[in-house]
């Protein structure tokens, strides 16, 4: 935690859970991307925090955005990003959103089918695509395999039907799974992206880029490798692959460029037990999955917790939010270690929460207000 954060929790006036989120540690991350892979262009996720001050800031140090619907592509034109810095990279898309995107400017777009591919040759002519490849996502903490993407075998024929219909054929996609500890997952999804490029090679058609996705780490509760680590590990994994062509490439960390940059402040609401003999506790805290932690699902990510009685002893605790829904338990299956002397409307720090957050929080399920967020 910063100490700009710290400075603003300690004067704000109470007003329920909220994020704070540091614009220097934004900056910082920015910059580290930028050193780690120099020929590299950044496309931010805007889905990971799409916060105005975010996207201004990035917009201001010259990165691109790639962005999941119309509304994050007026997000990002709006901040002061041109149309040639924005991608569209949901390869599910809406024929009309398609045309809208088109008519503001925006000629990059990301397909993984022919139906894809047609609906962009008859709504934004011309454009550029790139095809997502399926990519098993071993190893993320956040897996994002089967529903986006095609086999490697089958993008030649979908980049080959682009080009036929008078698009430009531009490249690949692929995505290792979203907190990928692993500097080494790029590897494979490259060698197979270099197959694609020769077979169309063959075909007469010369691809031009590869989006090497997202994937970039967030330390939680274990530590991450440094943002120059993967630079090194993808840089050599293009020359194995590629040799001398190595291809424009464009990254889209989202995770990696905002996480750590925030701290949601929450509170204790009500410590229990099931029984008297429960060795469990119950701690309830006034944010859950549906004002912003929807990443626990499943336990997926587990995140530092602070609490004012660090230090004592601990002992193992359910987690869950305040919603009166039975599946708004955020750690459960593994219990988590919190201090015994933890006490009912103590304040806790939950570290790492500056992506996927606000965008998951809910409009108002049983009526508790959205993730409030501040940015400084």
């Amino acid at each position: 935690m910063t100490q700009r954060i710290q400075d603003f929790l300690r004067a704000r006036r109470e007003d329920g859970p909220c994020l704070v989120l540091d614009l220097d540690v934004v900056r910082e991350n920015y910059a580290a991307f930028a050193k780690a892979l120099p020929d590299t262009r950044v496309f931010y996720a805007v889905k990971a925090n799409p916060a105005p001050e975010v996207l201004s800031l990035l917009a201001g140090l010259g990165s691109c955005f790639d962005t999941a619907s119309v509304g994050e592509i007026e997000m990002a034109l709006a901040a002061g990003a041109s149309p040639d810095r924005i991608s569209y990279g949901n390869t599910i898309k809406k024929e009309r959103d398609v045309a809208t995107a088109y008519g503001l400017g925006v000629r990059l777009f990301a397909v993984d089918c022919e139906a894809e591919v047609e609906k962009i040759a008859r709504a934004a002519p011309g454009s550029k695509v790139f095809c997502r490849i399926l990519c098993d996502g071993d190893g993320a903490e956040w897996p994002l395999s089967r529903k986006f993407g095609c086999a490697p075998s089958m993008a030649a024929s979908v980049l080959e039907r682009a080009h036929r219909l008078g698009l430009v054929a531009h490249g690949l996609s692929f995505h290792v799974g979203s907190q990928q500890r692993d500097p080494r997952k790029w590897d494979a999804a490259l060698k197979s992206a270099a197959g694609v490029f020769r077979e169309l090679a063959e075909r007469g058609i010369s691809l031009a880029m590869v989006n090497l996705g997202g994937g970039f780490p967030t330390r939680y509760l274990k530590d991450v490798p440094a943002t120059k680590a993967y630079g090194q590990s993808i840089f050599r994994a293009l020359r194995k692959h590629f040799g001398n062509r190595i291809p424009e490439t464009i990254i889209e960390p989202g995770r990696g460029m905002v996480g750590a940059a925030g701290i949601i402040e929450a509170e204790v609401v009500l410590i229990s037990r099931k029984s008297q003999d429960d060795p469990l506790r119950w701690v309830y805290l006034d944010i859950g999955k549906f004002n912003g932690l929807a990443e626990t699902m499943d336990e997926m990510i587990r995140y530092p917790i602070r609490t004012p009685a660090d230090g004592d002893e601990t002992g193992p605790c359910v987690l869950a939010g305040p919603s009166c829904d039975s599946v708004d338990v955020l750690y459960e299956k593994t219990p988590y270690d919190l201090p015994v002397s933890l006490e009912i409307g103590a304040k806790v720090l939950i570290e790492g929460t500056g992506a996927y957050t606000t965008t998951y929080s809910s409009v108002g399920f049983n009526g508790f207000a959205p993730l409030k967020s501040y940015v400084i």
